[in-house]
Formats: C-alpha cells, structure tokens, sequence
C-alpha cells in the first residue's frame, strides 16, 4: 500500500445523522491500515487516536471538504509526508530582503 491511499487516525469523531457513519472530526493524522502508528510517527494507541479506514486522507482535507465539516486541525507532518507542496505555504512574504 503507497503512502499516497493512507486512511485517517483522528482525535475524535462525530456520527453523521443521515447516514449513521462515523466521521473523523478535531486532529487528523494520516494512517496506513496494519500500522500501529501515524505517519508523522505517533502511535495510535498512547495518543488516543481512533482509526478511520473507511476514509481516505483526501476526503478529510478542508480543500476537498467532503468529510472534513469537524476536522479543526490536519497534522502538518503528515500532510507533509502525504505529498503536500512546498509552495502551498500560509503565509506570504511582504518586503523580501534584497
């Protein structure tokens, strides 16, 4: 399994009311399912994060939005290791330096 099909570990979870699935929702890390640990390095168990292998990491990303309505927080690190570009920065320079 590539790194680019992980799933997702998060913080919490919330139930959707139409369908009756859990969603990630709060902190999300990206998971390779038959690892016990994330892919920035933390384990899943000490953490107290919850598996969610019925949803791929881009489904959780706030630029897709199709789980993402309770996700606060996406780990940098796994974002990072999940192929996240270096020019999608959050911030921009104003008076560069000469």
């Amino acid at each position: 399994m590539s790194a680019r099909s992980a799933a997702v570990a998060a913080a919490d979870r919330w139930v959707d009311p139409d369908d009756g699935i859990r969603y990630p929702a709060g902190e999300v890390h990206a998971w390779l399912p038959g690892h016990n640990e994330t892919v920035c390095g933390l384990s899943l168990s000490r953490s107290g994060l919850s598996r969610f292998p019925h949803v791929t990491w881009a489904d959780v990303q706030p630029e897709s939005g199709r789980h993402a309505e309770e996700v606060q927080v996406v780990c940098r690190r796994c974002r990072a290791a999940q192929g996240a570009r270096r020019d999608e920065r959050g911030w921009t320079r104003t008076n560069p330096r000469p």
